[in-house]
């Protein structure tokens, strides 16, 4: 087999579309075998849901992250990067704020302890916890669905209290239909991140998502690569099924290969030439929007990093402390509020977040004053999580498209895994495989 000069990665240009850690991950990849690549953001900045902003004073991400022990690819990416350093572990604790009382939680004494659960709840819960924990494979509970899984495991009134609050507050009417898979990859990946039976353990990056999307960034653009910020792609352009290039401003831009690693939904408003069982696929995909507050308080309102909450009249899901995570000069406080878009919160204003989390907090601490806020944001994604039900791999259309040149992937391409960096890692890695391979079929 001779050598094709045409089709040396020099000579083969790749566009990116999105500039999150997936988008990051593949250029990176493709740029150090000397791809000419190319990044393409509809934003004013890199990351995606990673994405910092200036928070008054404190440069920190719109939407919060953690590392667990078992994030090997971005550890491997850390150490490639130089950037070991900038991981921290911490130990951290979590609670639960059931029917009015603050409880410890996510160890075997506070786990007995609970209040709201018998005897024979507490067994069958720590039984579950095992169980994922020990779990080689999630191919058999692919096929269920997770609320059918947690009764069965857990009981009516286990499900009540531990689960049903969490499903339904980040699902609604949705939530019947999440994959048993799915919650057991996270019930292991939290579990899997404890140092012993007593101590969780999380990890965080110095200066955040940002320490990595910089480094990232970086090495990309010494190397040839090239970012360009709020130009959204129009079309990615097909003749005789292969990819010609990006249509931008009304302008062709051609290109030998194209990945795109925005959410899946909008994929086949861009990609028309998709074959059509492909946007049948993409156009069935359920995904739920976030609504993130960040708050940075004066005063530390709990000890723990993460807060479930079951009570009644307290609509907010949980709390996630994150200077008890990672140690600011301020307490720096996210309250997430997943929904499907037509759920009627969806259309609330910022200060009805703020008046409901307040009350909420006043419920929680009897010491919180409205006063404690230093400063109040609010994010929005509407296509934040994906709705992955039984067998949900198979109802996607492929990473590797039958269109020549043209991949794409989103964090639906982490099931079972939930969404994390490490995720994104990995699959841009796939991403950049998926050209190397095609290109080496060519030579």
């Amino acid at each position: 087999m001779s050598s094709n000069p045409e089709n040396s990665p020099s000579s083969r240009s790749v566009a990116i579309i999105g500039a999150g850690p997936m988008g990051l991950a593949a250029a990176y990849e493709l740029s150090k075998k000397g791809y000419s690549v190319d990044i393409f953001e509809a934003g004013d900045v890199v990351g995606g849901m990673s994405a910092s902003f200036d928070f008054n004073g404190l440069e920190i991400e719109r939407y919060f992250h953690f590392i667990c022990a078992t994030d090997f690819d971005l550890f491997e990416l850390l150490d490639e990067l130089k950037l070991s350093d900038k991981l921290h572990w911490v130990n951290t604790r979590m609670g639960y704020f059931a029917r009015g009382q603050m409880c410890d939680w996510g160890e075997p004494f506070a786990l007995l302890r609970f209040p709201f659960l018998s005897l024979m709840n507490k067994i069958r819960y720590a039984m579950k916890v095992m169980y994922c924990k020990n779990l080689k494979s999630f191919d058999h509970l692919d096929k269920l669905r997770a609320t059918d899984w947690l009764k069965k495991w857990l009981g009516e009134t286990g499900y009540d209290m531990l689960w049903h609050p969490l499903m339904y507050q980040k699902f609604y009417d949705l939530q019947h239909e999440v994959s048993a898979a799915w919650i057991a990859a996270r019930v292991q990946r939290v579990a899997h991140s404890r140092q012993s039976l007593f101590k969780e353990k999380l990890g965080y990056l110095e200066g955040g998502s940002e320490t990595l999307l910089t480094a990232m960034l970086d090495e990309i653009t010494k190397k040839g690569g090239s970012l360009t910020l709020k130009k959204p792609v129009t079309e990615v352009t097909i003749e005789k099924n292969k990819v010609k290039g990006l249509l931008i401003d009304g302008a062709l831009k051609p290109f030998d290969h194209v990945i795109s690693t925005i959410a899946l939904p909008y994929v086949s408003a861009i990609v028309p030439g998709l074959p059509a069982q492909d946007h049948e696929k993409l156009n069935a995909i359920k995904n739920v929007g976030v609504v993130c507050i960040i708050m940075k308080l004066s005063q530390r309102f709990s000890p723990y990093f993460w807060l479930n909450i079951n009570h009644p009249g307290i609509g907010m899901p949980g709390i996630i402390e994150y200077s008890n995570l990672n140690p600011l000069d301020r307490h720096i406080l996210y309250v997430p509020y997943y929904m499907p878009q037509n759920n009627e919160k969806w259309q609330w204003s910022d200060e009805q977040f703020r008046d409901e989390i307040i009350a909420g907090f006043r419920v929680m601490n009897s010491g919180f004053d409205e006063g404690w806020i230093e400063s109040f944001h609010v994010s929005r994604c509407y296509h934040a999580q994906p709705v992955c039900t039984p067998e949900y791999l198979s109802k996607l259309p492929p990473m590797k498209s039958t269109v020549e040149g043209f991949y794409m992937a989103d964090t639906s391409y982490y099931y079972p895994q939930d969404r994390s960096i490490t995720e994104s890692v990995k699959v841009g890695k796939q991403l950049a495989k998926h050209v190397f391979d095609s290109d080496a079929r060519n030579v």
